[in-house]
């Protein structure tokens, strides 16, 4: 601001011609040092809800790695579109903390207004400054009447019995159908026995309308201009807004189609503000087990996008053009999101790329968490491309059958060097490991004990959760998306309250039978007591993460040593061996006509030099 419209220059309120303070002047710095604190106040909040939570998943996940975060704008308005949406509150505020951590910027996450409102959730959510979002789904209510589709050659004529179309529905609204089956917008309403769809049901959902009428219910017309609004507002005032464009969160393997609401918020940014310079960064969401206790996630960051002049010229002149713009740019978001984003077509053929990672990867050489990302995702991108090529299919069916052998025996990947041990040689890292998890135990079941009602309370809310979850969704496949969020949710709420009891039984027990005489004022057995159970706990959860590891470990030693399996495990370190050294020449031998750069960054030279950089 310049001129006499100014409100301070240099640093110091304008003066009137009597040398004091205008009251017009004295106004507008009260105004922008008001503007300043609450500025102040948000930025406190986001921080100290990062924080929190932060402290939260560094003890439920064992390993958080971030990929490319040099790729995050330093300035500017930001979109960061983050897929797959895989852990359903989680996700938001890793990549908060990640963004945050590497670029110093603070970005606002359009998120649900039913979650707004969530006892615990919107409060939390609240203070990260997001952007509320109004779903239709979530305002649905019960419908008078039962529908069906009579033929099965007009799909979107939907037929009422004992409905009222006319009075419960409007054009742009939704209908819902039972069994999480989906949701079809309305394009007419005829009559109140008729209406016409803009688009129809598929697969199952057609095929429920089509065997006989069924209750549903109706979802009103959602505007969100006001949304757009604020999203727009943000972004021209250089701001940074996330996004998950599949919609809802899932535990699907691949990604779900992209809503339009990212493509529209940029082209809608940009063309409504010329000086807007907005950029989309892809932000691959990766984990492994996600809803098991310390699991591990890699935060990838892809290539910033901009937005092409041609579509925001496009956009502007409205119509079919317009949608035309929003789909092309949708599906640029959508090829950026691929390159950070761990995505396969099924489960099985997931679990046969990571072990043809694991068979290609020498043995002795340990690959960084962030390496092992990338491995994955260009076998994926060759085995997508040669998936019909004989030599795949004949590598996908003994790849899938070693990994048969493997659960058979009860057998991790890595184990099975242990058949070339000798019998001493087991009996002797048996009986050591046996001693050491006994000491390891001791250590952790003081920890164990204090934590155990946690540990029970966080499992069976987190699957009565997931449960609830499953029947009301159409495209998750376990739910298992909601299980680390309640787990996390339910430890923060209870753990608290739960170290408080231990904390103040042992105050009323030192007061009672006058333990500790020296110690006064006797609150102060209270403070101590609130600092060592957490200790006691974070100990045993470090010490008991070792133990387990080591408790995996000691049944393909007790196998080796059983006579009836010994030589199935000799058979498998010999079918082990050809197998990989199978895939390793097939790698080799399509890996440069998929990537160009194959010989110059193989993987596996990458990932020793990655590592070597990470001893130094």
């Amino acid at each position: 601001m310049t001129g006499n419209s100014a409100a301070t220059q240099n640093g110091k309120v304008q003066e009137n011609t009597n040398g004091r303070p205008s009251e017009k002047y004295v106004s507008a710095g009260s105004s922008l040092r008001s503007i300043d604190k609450e500025q102040g106040y948000r930025t406190f909040c986001y921080d100290l809800v990062v924080w929190i939570l932060s402290v939260a998943f560094d003890l439920f996940f064992r390993e958080i790695k971030t990929r490319g975060a040099f790729h995050i704008p330093r300035d500017g308005a930001v979109i960061f579109v983050a897929a797959p949406h895989a852990n359903q509150f989680i996700d938001a505020v890793l990549l908060m903390r990640q963004i945050l951590v590497n670029s110093g910027r603070r970005v606002s996450f359009l998120t649900a207004s039913k979650s707004l409102k969530q006892a615990f959730i919107g409060p939390l959510a609240k203070m990260s400054s997001p952007i509320a979002v109004d779903r239709a789904q979530d305002l649905a209510a019960a419908a008078s009447g039962t529908i069906q589709i009579k033929r099965r050659d007009t799909p979107l004529e939907i037929t009422g019995q004992n409905t009222k179309f006319t009075k419960e529905l409007e054009v742009g609204g939704l209908i819902m159908l039972p069994k999480s089956l989906g949701t079809a917008p309305i394009a007419e309403i005829v009559s109140d026995q008729k209406i016409i769809l803009k688009s129809g049901f598929k697969d199952k959902a057609f095929d429920y309308l089509v065997s006989g009428p069924t209750s549903y219910k109706r979802c009103p017309k959602v505007s969100n201009s006001q949304m757009y609004s604020n999203v727009f507002s943000h972004l021209h005032n250089g701001g940074c807004i996330g996004i998950f464009p599949e919609g809802g969160s899932h535990d699907r393997s691949d990604l779900l189609p992209l809503k339009a609401g990212a493509a529209v918020m940029a082209l809608g940014a940009a063309s409504s503000d010329p000086n807007c310079k907005v950029k989309i960064v892809p932000c691959g969401m990766n984990y492994f087990h996600p809803h098991k206790f310390r699991s591990r996630a890699v935060i990838e960051f892809g290539a910033p996008i901009e937005v092409p002049k041609e579509l925001i010229t496009e956009y502007a002149k409205g119509g079919e053009i317009k949608h035309k713009a929003v789909s092309e740019f949708l599906e640029t978001i959508r090829q950026a999101l691929l390159t950070v984003a761990l995505t396969c077509s099924d489960y099985d053929t997931l679990m046969v790329i990571q072990a043809a990672r694991r068979l290609y990867k020498p043995a002795q050489m340990k690959v960084p968490l962030s390496m092992v990302i990338e491995m994955n995702r260009r076998l994926i991108v060759g085995y997508t491309r040669y998936k019909d090529d004989a030599r795949i299919i004949h590598l996908r069916k003994t790849v899938a059958a070693y990994n048969r052998q493997l659960q058979h025996l009860g057998l991790l990947d890595h184990q099975v060097e242990y058949a070339k041990l000798s019998t001493p040689a087991i009996l002797g890292k048996l009986a050591f490991r046996l001693m050491k998890l006994v000491v390891l135990t001791l250590g952790a079941l003081p920890g164990t004990i204090l934590f155990g009602p946690i540990f029970i309370a966080t499992k069976r809310i987190s699957n009565k959760k997931a449960t609830e979850a499953l029947k009301s969704s159409s495209v998750k496949l376990q739910a298992r998306d909601v299980v680390a969020t309640w787990k996390i949710l339910v430890a923060l709420v209870l753990a608290p309250a739960l170290y408080w009891v231990y904390a103040l039984l042992a105050t009323w027990v030192t007061y009672r039978f006058d333990l500790f005489p020296e110690i006064r004022p006797v609150w102060l057995i209270t403070l101590g007591a609130m600092i060592v159970f957490p200790m006691i706990t974070y100990a045993a959860l470090r010490i008991g993460e070792v133990g387990m590891d080591i408790f995996k470990s000691l049944k393909p030693l007790i196998t080796c040593l059983n006579p009836n399996y010994f030589n199935a495990m000799v058979r498998l370190k010999r079918t082990r061996e050809e197998l990989a050294k199978e895939v390793t020449e097939t790698i080799n031998v399509l890996g440069p006509e998929v990537f160009t750069d194959f010989e110059k960054f193989r993987m596996i030279h990458a990932a020793a030099v990655e590592e070597s950089k990470k001893n130094v």
